[in-house]
This record gives structure tokens, sequence and C-alpha cells, in this order.
């Protein structure tokens, strides 16, 4: 068992030492990171410390175990790729018994800078409220427990899903990681808001449902024993070793099934194949015939199936709630800010052949006039349609309902409609003057060389929209301050209907002719990356 587990820590450093040795560039992104990491790490614990003796100690330190658990428990599912020894599928043809594999590799995952940067927070989370000699006897075991518990829990997640991170769909969870990034970013500063508001005491409720979760559990039992409470403590102690136990169990489980199962991830079975063409065949009937169904299905594929555009999306669905919903919330945001949704999924209409990559040739080879041109960007216009007006409506109605000012949603969703369609005008013209591809592989959205094409596309677009939805602006600011303007304000939604559809056909009417004669600079363009 020893050598088991020395022979896999050895195996961990010299993943590592080989990693680095592949390039300077790489040794010197990961020293920095280990700098920045552990810098950033000995500030928090010097601020944990600050709060010794305060009074909401206790909330904070809990609630910041408990948050480095979920993002243990969550890394492995976003970052699949960033320690190797997680997939343990690349030891199957190895003599080895899952209890000492378990032991060997839950002590490899202790080497690294993750471990030491909880290691850190943990220590100043669990100091943060220990009195007495006690109190520091039991910061020990309850760090050592914490640790354990986070480590086996990233373990059995990804053992669990391992299958999952090594198939397409978990490429997708990598590209989506940016989502996860930009939401928690706006409910990190949502939360630190509220606090700056109401001081830490608004911690406490969390943190009394908390204490009693593991790993945070083991902090909340060294603050009960500052205060005295000794059997208070030992149950918590005991809850916390009773989870580590657990996830241990649940993860030698998952190895057992990795090591003996055979792997069906890649087979489609007969009723699995015929379930996706009754799915396709769903699909198709509800869109209309012809060219323009189809090229809305292959849109609407595009926004399910490809981890590049369904990212885009998505990222633009959740950014397009939070900021004017959040902004509500706080009582900071206007109701026009519920244009912000219509503006975030506009831009899903800029380089709308760049999705396709060098598949494009396909559908170049299915465009020999302007009329083909205008049917295939008219489709892909309806097929972001169907996901975008109905969008941008809920979160108008949402932001109304919590700012309560129900009599401007009309003109709201007028600006909301006439924005979306000069939008997709606008989109529908760089689409065929500025295409760019997009790399298919790894984390960026623009192929070498293009960035310039990108940023003229997307900010030289939307400044076009801006300037075209000029005269429903006006409109509206000279019915909010006109003295009898309130009266008719309601106008605003067919006016600002009606505006978007006639922008949205002459920018497609004008985009076309140019996308039929540009079709080998754009396929040249589209299929670079």
């Amino acid at each position: 068992m020893t050598d088991v587990t020395a022979t896999v820590v050895r195996l961990k450093l010299s993943l590592l030492r080989n990693g680095l040795r592949q390039s300077g560039g790489r040794r010197a992104a990961f020293v920095a990171s280990a700098v920045v990491a552990l810098l950033f790490a000995a500030l928090q614990l010097l601020g944990l410390l600050a709060l010794r003796g305060h009074a909401h100690a206790d909330a904070v330190a809990v609630l910041g175990t408990a948050v480095l658990a979920l993002g243990w428990a969550v890394l492995p599912l976003f970052f699949p790729s960033g320690d190797e020894t997680l997939d343990p599928t690349r030891l199957v043809m190895l003599p080895l018994r899952p209890r000492p594999l378990v032991r060997a590799l839950l002590t490899a995952s202790l080497v690294g800078i993750g471990p030491l940067f909880t290691l850190l927070l943990l220590i100043g989370c669990a100091l943060s409220v220990a009195r007495g000699a006690a109190a520091y006897v039991t910061t020990v075991v309850a760090v050592v427990l914490a640790l354990l518990v986070c480590v086996a829990l990233a373990r059995a997640v990804a053992a669990a899903n391992v299958r999952l991170l090594t198939s397409r769909k978990g490429r997708d969870l990598a590209v989506l990681s940016g989502l996860v990034i930009a939401i928690g970013a706006q409910l990190v500063n949502f939360g630190a808001q509220r606090l700056g508001s109401g001081g830490l005491g608004q911690l406490s409720p969390a943190a009394d449902v908390l204490r009693w979760l593991p790993p945070a559990s083991a902090v909340g039992a060294v603050h009960a024993v500052s205060e005295r409470s000794y059997g208070l403590a030992a149950a918590q102690l005991l809850l916390t070793a009773a989870a580590l136990a657990l996830l241990v169990a649940v993860w030698a489980r998952s190895l057992t099934r990795l090591m003996t199962a055979p792997d069906g991830s890649t087979l489609q079975s007969a009723d699995s194949g015929a379930r996706e063409r009754t799915s396709a065949g769903g699909l198709g009937r509800l869109l209309p015939a012809g060219r323009t169904g189809t090229v809305m299905e292959r849109s609407l594929r595009y926004v399910w199936r490809d981890p590049k555009t369904k990212a885009a999306w998505v990222t633009s669905l959740a950014i397009g709630l939070i900021v004017p919903v959040f902004n509500a919330l706080q009582g900071t945001g206007s109701i026009y800010f519920a244009c912000f949704a219509a503006g975030m999924l506009g831009i899903q209409m800029y380089n709308q052949f760049g999705q396709d990559t060098s598949a494009f040739w396909m559908v170049a080879m299915t465009i020999s006039s302007s009329r083909d041109a205008y049917v295939e960007l008219r489709a892909r216009a309806l097929a972001l349609l169907v996901i975008t007006l109905p969008y941008a409506a809920l979160v108008t109605v949402l932001t109304t309902a919590v700012l309560g000012d129900w009599p401007r949603l009309p003109e709201v969703l007028g600006l909301s409609f006439a924005l979306l369609g000069a939008m997709l005008a606008t989109g529908a013209w760089t689409s065929a003057r500025f295409p760019y591809s997009i790399p298919q592989e790894g984390y960026k959205n623009v192929a070498p060389g293009q960035a310039g094409l990108a940023w003229i596309a997307i900010f030289g677009g939307m400044v076009s929209a801006a300037l075209l939805c000029a005269p429903v602006i006006a409109l509206t600011i000279w019915l909010n301050v006109s003295a009898d303007g309130d009266a008719f304000t309601w106008l605003l939604l067919p006016v600002g209907a009606v505006y978007g559809t006639a922008v949205t056909l002459l920018g497609l009417r004008l985009a076309a002719p140019r996308t039929a004669a540009r079709l080998p600079e754009i396929l040249a363009a589209v299929s670079k990356g």
C-alpha cells in the first residue's frame, strides 16, 4: 500500500515537472499563477486573523469554508484537464485494487497549489474563531478533516463524471466555465453591496445552517469548543468524519465501476438513434417548409450542440437577465436597462457565417443568387427571433415587476423590439462584410490575425444599430418630456415592433446581394481557424 501511494505521488510530481519542461512560457505562467494564488491566500489568512474577536467572525469562517468546498466540488467539472490524475481510467490496465488506489490518489491530491491555497484559508477560518488551548488542538483536527473532505469531494465528483468529462459534453462544460465566472462575479458583486449596506450580521442565518454541513461543520466545531460547547463540537467533528468516510466509499465504488465496466459512452443504440430521428422530425414539423425551415433547424441545432455557439448564447442569456434584474433588486437600476437583454442577444446575429467554420462551403454551394442569400439570412434571423423575442419580453416584464413601474412596460418593450430589429439588420450586413473564423478548439473566439475584423464587426455594428434606433429613441424622449405625452406612450409598443420589423427586412435586403457576391471571400475568412 505504501509503495502504491509513494508511486502515485511520484507520478503526480513527474507530471507536474514534465509539464513545466515543455516551454519557458508554461513555466513562467505556472510560477506567476502560484505566486498570485499564494499571495492572495496569505492576504486572506491575515484578513481572517484580523476578524478574531469580531461578533460575526464565526459566520464568515463557516461560510468561507463552505465556499471552498463548493469550489472543490465544481471545478473538476469545468476544468477537467487541470489535473491529469483526475481521470482514473488511465490506470485500468494496472493490477490495482480500489481501496489502495483511493488512498494513493487521495495522498497525491494533496500535492499542488490548490491544496496549499485551501490549507491556508482553512487555517485562517479556524484560527479566526479559536480561543483557548482546547480550541487550538481542535483546530488541527478540524483543518485536516476539512481539507480531506474538500479533496475527497473533488475526487468523488470527478470519478462519478469521468465519462462525461472526457466526452464532447464535458468539453462543453469547460467552454461554459466562462459563464460560471461571469455569473459568479455578478453574484459576488451583489452580495458585497448587500453586506456593505447591512453588515456581516446578514451572514448569520446562512451560517447557522451551513455549520451543520461538512466541511463547514469542522470549523463550527472549533467555534463550539471556544464557547465550551464540547458535546456540540464532538457532534460536528463526527459529522465531518462521517462525510469523509461516505465520500471515500462513493469514490471507491465509482473507481470499481470504472475499472470493471465497459465504456459505452460512445456507443449509440438503435433506440437512441430512433429517438434522435423522432426528435429531429418533431422539430422540423414546427418550422416552415422549404429552405427557411431547414436553415432555422440547422441554426437552432448549432445553439444546442456546438460548444462555442452554446457558450455564447448561454452567456448572453444569463448576462442579459442579470444586469437589469440585479440592478433593479438593488434599487439602482432603471426600467430601460431591460433593453440590455435584446442588445445581448442581438449580438448573436453578428458573424453568422463564422459559426459554420469550414463547413460554410456546403452552404455556399446552395447560394447562387441574391434571392438565395436573402432566404438564408432571413431564416437565420428567424431562428434567432424564436429565442430572442420571448426572452426579451420576459426580462422586460421581470424588471418592470421588480421596479413596480408598469405604465412604462409598453414603451420599453417597443424600444427593445426596435433595438433588436436594428441589430439584426446590422448583424446581417456585417456578417457579409466582416466575417471571421471562430476556432473550435481552445477558448479563443477569434482566429489569430482576425481580431481587428471582430472588433469592427461587433462594435461598428452596435454603433450603427444605436443610430438606426435614433427615431424611436427620440420619440420616446419627446413623449416623456411632453406635457400630454404620458397618455400616448403605449403607442411606442406597436411603433417599435413595426419599426424593428421594417429595419430588419431592409437590412436583410441590403446584405443579400453583398453576401452572394462575396461568397469566396467569406468562405476563406471563416475557414481560417
